[in-house]
């Protein structure tokens, strides 16, 4: 005889609940992401930490010194000379990046442009061009010896102002960087612009609102949003500055010292003094601020869409 299961007992080969082959079905698919993301995010923030608790000198070799390194870097004049730098940079191009381009989203979506089109893709374009790239094409027009402003000295027969002397160098970069990052904004503004309910124009328009009273009533409080995101991209790009300035101190060394921005500091401790350790701390110390500043821009954005 053989023998069979009683009735109601629970057989050996029930499977997992469905709700848990649910939930492990959804790890699969984030597991990939969160591997990768812990091994390029994640492991390079827990390692720079664990430098910054360390300091390697010539004589005594590794040692660890806990908050030493932090301390050393609160007050260090280099460091905050360079944050006060890019902090300049931030007050002063931030502003007039994101005013020009709202006016070019706004000018594209009045539909009054002729060659609309062409005019967005003419914007957006120096966005394309590698950081690099762009950094060298104008170092060679800043260049009084052999660029655009030379040619226009020979030509003209005047003296231009040296685009990278210590005067001019950080509004020439902030040049640089309006030219390329103005397109990228735009986009922004003008993705949010497309979004707004046409009959709301309509409804104006019948109310005998002109384009100015459209634009301050309807356009710019649709814009709230995208504008508070894309003011939160450029304070972050503005301390992350390094491309600019590291492309152009060979054309400029005078001008761009190994504390120019806090991140070219960091650069230059690691890469050119070997102090490992306390490049580190500087990255973590600037990583910190941007995050806290950037957080209170967020919150106080919010606070007033609210």
């Amino acid at each position: 005889m053989v023998a069979t299961p009683q009735a109601g007992a629970p057989s050996a080969r029930r499977t997992a609940s469905p709700g848990r082959r649910r939930s492990w079905t959804g790890w699969r698919f984030v597991g990939p992401f969160m591997a990768v993301f812990a091994l390029v995010f994640l492991a390079p923030i827990a390692y720079s930490v664990y430098l910054s608790l360390f300091r390697t000198q010539l004589i005594g070799g590794t040692t660890f010194v806990g908050a030493g390194n932090y301390v050393k870097a609160l007050g260090d004049p280099q460091f905050w000379s360079a944050f006060g730098r890019v902090a300049l940079f931030l007050v002063v191009q931030v502003p007039i990046m994101l005013f020009l381009a709202l006016l070019v989203a706004l000018a594209i979506d009045s539909g009054r442009l002729y060659g609309a089109s062409f005019f967005r893709i003419a914007v957006f374009l120096p966005y394309a061009v590698p950081a690099v790239v762009a950094a060298l094409m104008w170092g060679f027009m800043y260049g009084t010896r052999f660029g655009l402003i030379g040619n226009l000295n020979d030509l003209l027969g005047v003296s231009l102002p040296d685009p990278l002397s210590s005067d001019l160098i950080l509004a020439s970069i902030g040049n640089i960087v309006t030219w390329e990052f103005v397109g990228y904004n735009m986009l922004i503004l003008y993705s949010a612009l497309r979004v707004v309910n046409p009959s709301l124009y309509e409804a104006a328009e019948m109310d005998g609102a002109g384009q100015l009273r459209i634009v301050w009533a309807i356009k710019l409080p649709a814009l709230r949003g995208a504008l508070l995101i894309a003011t939160i991209f450029s304070i972050i790009g503005s301390f992350q500055l390094f491309n600019e300035p590291a492309i152009l101190r060979d054309l400029a060394p005078n001008a761009i010292t190994t504390y120019f921005t806090p991140n070219y500091y960091a650069y230059s401790l690691s890469f050119r003094g070997q102090q490992f350790d306390y490049s580190a701390t500087v990255a973590i110390v600037m990583g910190v601020i941007t995050m806290v500043i950037a957080y209170v821009v967020q919150l106080r954005g919010m606070r007033k869409g609210a």
